[in-house]
């Protein structure tokens, strides 16, 4: 009856006395605070204690500071664990101002508002590949260019005369006239000079017949001609050296033909996305021009001087190196890591034996996948496992943002915020550093160093020394023999007589593979 009478207790305001159902009267409760509504303690007015911010109990259910305060409510659970508001773990105490939780984890930030949102799907957020988009609509407009330039020329946008274009493109010699890699119109030819070369084939030419081969190498050359070399007669002379050097990076956005532009951009569309998207713009146009650039070089030096080589393909086997360095470095992150590097593989093996095919430049090739390996090494981030023994967990290739900070454009502004730091502080970059970090330093230190002397030789010696590969050439063709002609020698500058002096002319490998050719211009590379 005490409890019953207790818990069926009416009360009101101050001095307001209470009563009960049976006629007892007991003393007044204590007068609640004013700021608090009036409720009766019923313990099934739940929805009135579970508002209360600061509560005790299992279920947080009762008041740990009622009206009541020196009597025991009879349903605590003392030993219940109490419920009282924490502070969030994703920032600064309210009170203190002491971090609850590392503030340089990246899964601890919270998610950006709309408006940072919208900022990262900018173009140079690292989200858009605007570098691959650019280099295709270029490389795609650029095309249609040669195949309008040649039907202006010849009639018909792809060569059909004197030999059809298997890559479905223009002539040869359309190519040469709008900047494709061709070494005589970059430096001396020895064997040009020796034999006294004054007509070469123009860029209209349809027909191998005298009146095709009557052009001047200035007119051949275009973008701008050549030096006249008729009164040359030392190979050493420079005087009147064809130097118009752009040769190597121009080819960079021409092709030999449908088939050739359209496996390059579909790689270009697919791999080189995924590798822009994973390193930023800036690493993927430096590797992407390096290697195209570097590819050209090496063929300028070691391939047949007939060779038009033209094409990105130099460029993209550089991206693919990065691809090949990038799953050697994350081999331990990824799901089916054999399993990619097979069909990596694969693609590139793919390549280099097309590459040994009559006619084309596989030097650019070989070039593009070295430079694409040494720059990778130098661009790239440690690889993983490296990391983690030197205790760096260094986000792949960018530094985690702090929200409190004003957000930017995207990964690459990370890089002026990077040396910007390393200018405030440069020995503390080197403060406490392992010699294990210095070693891997040092290697990727003396890949750019190997980077730099080996494209100066090259150019030293495509200028200067021309020194020449006696074996080199089996890198870039077969040897294979068909109708008398060995395909090594296709490419090769094929000097005949003039019937009416001791002058040459120059007929470019006058080469019968079974009807498929008439000489062996390469078409692509």
């Amino acid at each position: 009856m005490a409890a019953n009478d207790y818990y069926n207790t009416s009360y009101g305001g101050a001095g307001q006395q209470s009563g009960t159902t049976h006629g007892r009267k007991d003393d007044a409760l204590p007068e609640l605070p004013s700021n608090q509504a009036q409720h009766g303690v019923s313990p099934f007015d739940d929805h009135n204690y579970y508002s209360t911010p600061n509560s005790s109990g299992a279920l947080g259910g009762y008041p740990s500071n009622t009206s009541y305060s020196n009597q025991q409510d009879p349903f605590t659970d003392h030993n219940a664990i109490p419920l009282h508001a924490q502070p969030k773990m994703d920032g600064p105490h309210k009170d203190n101002g002491s971090p609850t939780r590392y503030n340089a984890d990246p899964e601890a930030f919270p998610r950006p508002s709309r408006t940072r949102s919208k900022k990262k799907t900018g173009w140079f957020s690292g989200r858009i590949t605007w570098v691959v988009y650019i280099l295709t609509t270029v490389q795609i407009g650029v095309f249609l260019g040669e195949l309008i330039k040649n039907g202006m020329l010849t009639g018909t946008p792809i060569e059909t005369k004197p030999n059809f274009n298997i890559m479905i493109g223009p002539s040869p010699y359309v190519l040469i006239n709008m900047g494709a890699r061709f070494t005589p119109c970059m430096h001396n030819i020895k064997e040009v000079i020796a034999n006294d070369v004054i007509q070469w084939p123009c860029p209209n030419t349809t027909s191998l017949s005298t009146e095709f081969l009557s052009c001047s190498l200035s007119e051949l050359c275009g973008m701008g001609g050549v030096p006249d070399q008729a009164t040359v007669t030392d190979f050493k002379d420079r005087s009147h050296e064809p130097n118009q050097w752009w040769r190597f990076i121009v080819p960079i956005f021409l092709h030999a033909g449908i088939i050739h532009i359209g496996f390059n951009m579909l790689l270009q569309l697919t791999l080189g996305r995924d590798m822009e998207k994973e390193i930023g713009p800036l690493r993927f146009t430096i590797v992407y021009f390096s290697a195209g650039i570097f590819g050209f070089v090496l063929g300028g030096n070691y391939a047949a001087d007939g060779i038009t080589s033209v094409g990105a393909s130099g460029a993209l086997f550089g991206i693919l190196a990065l691809t090949l360095l990038d799953l050697c470095y994350n081999w331990g992150t990824r799901r089916s890591p054999v399993k990619d590097l097979l069909f990596l593989l694969l693609d590139i093996a793919i390549a280099f034996v097309l590459g040994l095919l009559p006619g084309l430049d596989n030097f650019s090739h070989i070039g593009g996948f070295l430079m694409g390996i040494a720059l990778g090494i130098c661009l790239l981030h440690s690889p993983q496992s490296l990391r983690q023994r030197i205790g760096h967990d260094e986000p792949p290739y960018t530094t985690v943002e702090n929200p409190s900070e004003p957000q930017t454009s995207g990964p690459s502004a990370a890089i002026p915020a990077q040396l910007s730091r390393f200018a405030k502080a440069p020995v503390g970059f080197f403060k406490g550093r392992k010699p294990l970090w210095w070693a891997w330093w040092l290697v990727r230190a003396g890949g750019l160093v190997a980077v730099f002397i080996g494209f100066i030789l090259l150019l030293r010696n495509f200028y200067e020394w021309r020194n020449t590969c006696s074996w080199c050439r089996h890198l870039s063709c077969l040897p294979i023999t068909t109708n008398g002609v060995d395909w090594c020698d296709i490419g090769g500058l094929n000097l005949q007589n003039k019937t009416t002096n001791s002058r040459r002319d120059l007929g470019l490998g006058p080469v019968d593979m079974g009807g498929f050719a008439a000489h062996a211009m390469g078409r692509m590379m």
